[in-house]
């Protein structure tokens, strides 16, 4: 016990020395923290008028909490709250450790969710308007700079009524705070962080999702394109991982979807044609390579080489077949 005590001690000691040395950015925003209260995934995100936010306001780890820390952002807020949360403390206890210690709290916006679905939030008195946030049921809005005082009534409610997974909750929130008036600004950059409830104790297999819009005229709108194209990414890993255990059912059921989510999308058509060879199912396949080969030769370079690796499970003659897709249709009648 007087162990955590002395830990928890250093970690308070730390914020007070690294915030009264901070350079602080004038990073104004709007963000989410929340909880998944099914699957224990916890999870950030946020949009501003400010180049790289997700650098600066989004931390979480699996296990412990996630942070958003804003307005005239001080990162520290994050890792050290973090660190706290880690040690046992709530996210209110946390939350308020910091705010505490910190000589320029009037200017700062800080949200935090630990584990267990606690919420604790914090808008200085000198945020600049409109500001201010709204404590949920294993979440909180939180919200700077805003045109209107209406911003974090406005997700509070998106958040509450949206269906679907964390991510999509989330991204919900953000798109009805920019619906409502949003930055005073305008926007710049975005960002969204979910990691899984318990922890693996290897932190890059515990991330959920983690995205980030630099710099867009968009970024909310491009930051659920990356999302979309996250999620096609997921069904093509789950359906690499079910070819390894020679699950073909489970794999072209996984490459089909990758496939709607992103039809234009070469890759996964080309992945998708492979593992139905692999699964015996070859004249569906071949159109799908001649797609593939025709919008890009190097696809049809790729085939030979494939065998070796155990990748394409597939004769001569197959790959000839196969091969032969890349050609014109006046080339396959002059042979």
């Amino acid at each position: 016990m007087k162990k955590v005590i002395l830990v928890l001690a250093c970690l308070v000691l730390a914020a007070s020395t690294h915030v009264q040395s901070q350079s602080n950015r004038p990073v104004h925003t709007y963000s989410i923290v929340a909880r998944d209260s099914v699957t224990g995934e916890i999870g950030v995100a946020v949009q501003s008028h400010w180049f790289s936010v997700g650098s600066l306001v989004t931390w979480a780890e699996a296990g412990v909490g996630a942070v958003a820390t804003q307005s005239f952002v001080d990162p520290s807020y994050g890792p050290l709250g973090l660190a706290l949360m880690k040690a046992g403390k709530t996210a209110t206890q946390a939350l308020e450790a910091l705010v505490a210690s910190d000589p320029g709290r009037d200017v700062r916006q800080v949200a935090m969710v630990d584990v267990h679905g606690n919420v604790a939030a914090f808008t200085g008195a000198k945020c600049i308007e409109s500001a201010g946030h709204i404590l949920g049921n294993q979440y909180s809005v939180q919200a700077n700079l805003m045109l209107n005082n209406t911003i974090w009534d406005a997700m509070s409610q998106a958040y509450e009524h949206a269906e679907g997974d964390l991510v999509e909750r989330m991204l919900v929130a953000l798109e009805a705070a920019q619906k409502a008036g949003g930055d005073i600004r305008g926007k710049q950059s975005a960002a969204i962080l979910v990691v899984k409830g318990r922890s693996s104790g290897k932190p890059w297999r515990d991330k959920v999702i983690d995205l980030r819009v630099e710099d867009h005229p968009e970024p909310l709108k491009e930051l659920r394109r990356l999302v979309t194209i996250h999620r096609a990414y997921e069904h093509m890993n789950r359906a690499d991982a079910a070819m390894e255990h020679n699950d073909k059912e489970t794999a072209l059921k996984e490459y089909g979807i990758a496939e709607s989510l992103l039809p234009e999308n070469l890759e996964i058509r080309f992945w998708h044609a492979i593992s139905m060879v692999n699964a015996g199912i070859i004249e569906e396949a071949l159109p799908i390579f001649g797609t593939v080969f025709r919008a890009d030769p190097n696809w049809a370079k790729l085939i030979r080489r494939l065998p070796a690796s155990g990748v394409l499970n597939a004769g001569s003659t197959v790959i000839e077949r196969i091969l032969k897709e890349s050609k014109s249709d006046e080339e396959s009648r002059s042979e």
